[in-house]
């Protein structure tokens, strides 16, 4: 089983918005990815939320651990990538219902942001959801 230790982490995103504000970034260890994978996997849904999830604010993100790096390599395969990452998280939406197909005035909790790479690439975000 992994290790948790919560910590709140603050990362600097250009005009970031109020949406990733205060956000609860929780460190799984891993003996597949170093801490630096991990966080720049993070940094890339932090830009993605950001910018894309209007009405929306994210509340919690973490790595989901390394027994789901083998359940999502069909992800890497599909994308022409060596590796997988699954971050989960937890996020409110306001009444908008964000960009209209999330729930208003509710909260998503464990929900999945999938990414690929190659070695030694970026993280690329491939989808989302449950």
């Amino acid at each position: 089983m992994s290790l948790m230790i919560s910590l709140v982490m603050f990362f600097s995103i250009p005009a970031c918005g109020d949406n990733i504000k205060n956000i609860n970034v929780i460190d799984v260890e891993s003996k597949i990815y170093t801490e630096d994978d991990i966080h720049s996997a993070i940094q890339i849904i932090l830009e993605e939320f950001n910018k894309s999830w209007n009405g929306c604010t994210l509340k919690e993100i973490y790595y989901a651990g390394d027994e789901t790096c083998q359940d999502y390599q069909d992800w890497a395969d599909r994308n022409g990538a060596d590796e997988a990452i699954v971050l989960l998280s937890s996020f409110d939406v306001d009444s908008s219902g964000g960009n209209g197909s999330l729930n208003p005035n509710s909260t998503y909790e464990g929900w999945n942001w999938i990414l690929v790479r190659s070695i030694g690439g970026q993280w690329r975000h491939v989808d989302h959801g449950y």
